[in-house]
């Protein structure tokens, strides 16, 4: 084996995810930009988006395909782009989560907000942070900065709970609401799912680090 050449073509492949996770993270910004500023034209550029990163998806699993078959890693670069095809996975998700806020504003952008917007960004900023750090983890190969993400993890699951228990009282209160509240409720649901992909990324970054799985038991 080449190790400048193998080395070169990880290179490569890291170059991919980061940008196959800027543009996921991208969505989320805009997305919940989108909610805030009620602009139809940023949702659809977001629904519109999705091929972009469905495509990246596509490109990092066969070029982590590639490079089993011509390299033939074993150990910890094995897992590094077996990694990879997961993390593309996920980030394909995340996606496709973005476009599902995005789809939800476009059933509000005709209607007045139901409440001031406070929780709902602060959960789409942790979203974005946590996969910012989990792919530094990745590339890193540090399953010390990957076990971090669980804090941030609860506080996503904190103002999941915030924003429902917050829309269901509304609702409770005056039924009229329920059409403006319900796509609230899933926005926020859908933010809190693209943490915990997010997650399942930190946990293969985990296993690839260390060898150790710790996937379906979180407190590990």
């Amino acid at each position: 084996m080449n190790e400048r050449t193998f080395d070169a073509e990880l290179g490569f492949l890291k170059e991919k995810v980061l940008k196959m996770g800027c543009l996921a993270s991208g969505a989320i910004f805009d997305s919940v930009e989108a909610l805030k500023a009620r602009d139809e034209a940023l949702s659809l550029k977001v629904i519109d988006g999705d091929s972009h990163i469905d495509a990246m998806e596509l490109e990092i699993n066969d070029n982590c395909i590639e490079l089993i078959a011509r390299w033939q890693p074993v150990a910890v670069d094995l897992r590094f782009i077996t990694t990879a095809i997961n993390i593309a996975t996920d980030l394909e998700r995340i996606g496709d989560l973005s476009v599902d806020v995005a789809q939800k504003n476009l059933e509000l952008v005709k209607e007045p907000l139901l409440k001031p917007l406070i929780d709902i960004p602060k959960l789409s900023e942790v979203a974005k942070s946590m996969i910012c750090e989990v792919l530094n983890a990745y590339v890193d190969r540090d399953a010390v900065k990957a076990r971090g993400l669980r804090k941030l993890e609860k506080e996503s699951d904190i103002l999941r709970d915030l924003i429902t228990d917050e829309l269901t009282g509304i609702m409770m209160k005056d039924g009229s609401s329920i059409p403006r509240a319900v796509p609230l409720l899933l926005i926020a649901r859908f933010l809190e799912r693209i943490c915990d992909h997010a997650m399942n990324i930190a946990e293969d970054v985990v296993y690839m680090s260390e060898g150790h799985v710790i996937k379906h038991r979180r407190g590990a």
